[in-house]
This record gives structure tokens, sequence and C-alpha cells, in this order.
């Protein structure tokens, strides 16, 4: 399945800055491998002086950052898996900065996190390649906006690739 394949009905607007980061003719499961070892050799880059840096005093720290980007691939995973198995009732959003502010993530050292966040992709790996053509297509509401869980992959992806350029451009 590639992203070309993706029809506007299949995710919100605020969704395209994330899979706009992809070439149309990426496909999803490479796209998520393939970003999954970017991100890992990424991450096992950064100097370990840097992991509690805030490029201002009210940003994350790349702690919170990273933290950010599995608890947000933890959503998007159960909001596929629940439009794969068709449910019917809309999924709300969640108040990131919250999230961030509660996850105890300046109690973590970086080397957990990045193993973490290799679980967890991992994981989310396995869950779409067990989707059928079928349920990758079923489309479902989430934060009042129709998405397929096919979408939501290549949100994934993006979602991951826009925090690796904020973090490369913003504190190392």
């Amino acid at each position: 399945m590639k992203k070309s394949q993706l029809t506007k009905g299949e995710f919100g607007e605020f969704y395209s800055g994330y899979i706009d980061r992809l070439d149309s003719d990426a496909e999803l499961l490479p796209s998520l491998q393939d970003n999954t070892e970017e991100m890992l050799e990424f991450f096992k880059g950064i100097p370990s002086d840097k992991w509690s840096h805030r490029y201002q005093p009210d940003k994350w720290s790349l702690l919170d950052l990273l933290q950010h980007i599995i608890d947000t691939e933890r959503i998007f995973q159960y909001r596929a898996l629940c439009f794969a198995r068709n449910e019917q009732k809309a999924l709300p959003g969640f108040d990131q900065d919250l999230y961030v502010l509660n996850s105890g993530a300046e109690h973590r050292n970086s080397a957990d996190l990045i193993e973490e966040f290799k679980a967890v992709r991992t994981s989310g790996i396995f869950l779409f390649k067990n989707f059928t053509e079928t349920m990758l297509k079923i489309t479902g509401n989430m934060n009042d906006v129709n998405t397929s869980p096919r979408a939501i992959g290549f949100i994934m992806v993006g979602h991951a690739k826009h925090h690796k350029d904020v973090i490369s451009n913003r504190y190392l």
C-alpha cells in the first residue's frame, strides 16, 4: 500500500503536514521499518549532555520529546486497531502537553527511552503487518476527524520525522 493511494477522506488536513513528509511512492510497512532504523540511529547519536536540554525554558527536553513520540505512537496504534476492528464510537483527542507534564520523563534515561521506542514501534509494525487491505481502509473518527489505519501508519512515520527535524534544528 502506497502513500499515493490515500484519499483525502482518510485523514484530516492537520495530518497532511506529517503525511507530506513521505514520498508519494512510499509504502506503508517499509516506511515504518526504515523509519524505525533511522530514528534509532538518530537517537543513539545524540550526545548524553543534550538529553535534558531545553532550547527555551518553556519547551520540552529531549527526554520529554522522546516520551511524547512513544506516547503518541501508542495512541495512534490503538486508534488504528480500533478502526481496523470497525469501532463505531468516536475516539477522543489527547492533550500532549498534559501527557508530557505527567510522564516522568525527566526521571528516565535516554537508553531506556530509546529501547521503549523500539519496542513500541516494533509492536506497531506487527500490528500493521497483520491488517488486511480491507482493514487498512476502514475509517473511524479520531478527534473529530475520519481517519483510516493506513493513514495512521503514514502519520506515525511523518510525526517521527517531524520531531527528528525539530531536534536537529533546535536542540543539537
